[in-house]
């Protein structure tokens, strides 16, 4: 960013609080979400060729006041926001190391209009996949429309919030399976180990012309393959 831009951000930010502390103007989610692309743009940190790490973790500090009025739709509001974060990085090929949370904090001393971001680069087992950026040879997966990128050597599926990927799905267990990510003989090798679920875990192969299900404990899984879990699909987009 150079000293123009910066300049200009700086003015921003110094007219909307004197303009809050003026007018006493409650804070709006959709000037929280533009605050989270600023900050996605502020700490964007290029690694690479075609590879620009963003934080993954940002906390939005609100007066008491404003923390109150927007506390009954927190959950929402935070997804919300997530999914705006998630598609601005998709949009400016930016990369996460991990799942994209906003969490709404509270501080006593702000005035009724002014809050403050903090964000932080979380690691964790999956990330958010963005459309254009590229995966450094991590497998990428899609589950229900989303794509995700898997960034450690062991993500867990199911139906627990303690899962790292969690399906809203009643036919599947707590812990149903796991997508294992181990190194082989020249490349990545990404398989799926049943958790002894309930319902069991099944898979699809890509090559397979009548596309029939076969019970799986535990499977290499190559481009294209088919993960089924309930009523959940898992598509392999990238085997690493």
């Amino acid at each position: 960013m150079g000293l123009l831009d910066r300049f200009e951000k700086g003015v921003e930010r110094a007219v909307s609080s004197v303009f809050a502390r003026t007018f006493k103007s409650k804070v709006q989610p959709v000037e929280i979400a533009s605050a989270l692309r600023r900050e996605l743009d502020d700490r964007a940190a290029v690694l690479g060729r075609g590879r620009t790490l963003v934080p993954n973790a940002f906390t939005v500090t609100l007066s008491g006041e404003d923390h109150d009025r927007l506390a009954e739709w927190e959950d929402a509001l935070s997804d919300e926001l997530a999914a705006a974060v998630m598609e601005h990085a998709d949009k400016q090929r930016y990369a996460f190391v991990g799942p994209v949370t906003v969490v709404l904090d509270r501080d006593e001393d702000l005035e009724v209009g002014l809050f403050d971001v903090g964000s932080q680069t979380v690691k964790g087992a999956v990330a958010p996949a963005t459309s254009r950026t590229s995966t450094a040879g991590r497998p990428v997966i899609e589950v229900d429309g989303r794509a995700y990128v898997l960034t450690g050597p062991v993500t867990t599926v199911g139906r627990g919030s303690d899962a790292d990927i969690v399906l809203d799905d009643t036919g599947v267990s707590r812990r149903h399976a796991e997508l294992r990510v181990e190194p082989g003989a020249g490349r990545t090798v990404l398989s799926v180990l049943d958790l002894g679920s309930t319902n069991g875990t099944y898979v699809s192969a890509a090559g397979d012309p009548d596309g029939s299900e076969q019970q799986v404990g535990h499977q290499a899984l190559e481009v294209g393959d088919t993960v089924h879990v309930g009523r959940t699909r898992i598509v392999v987009r990238d085997a690493g």
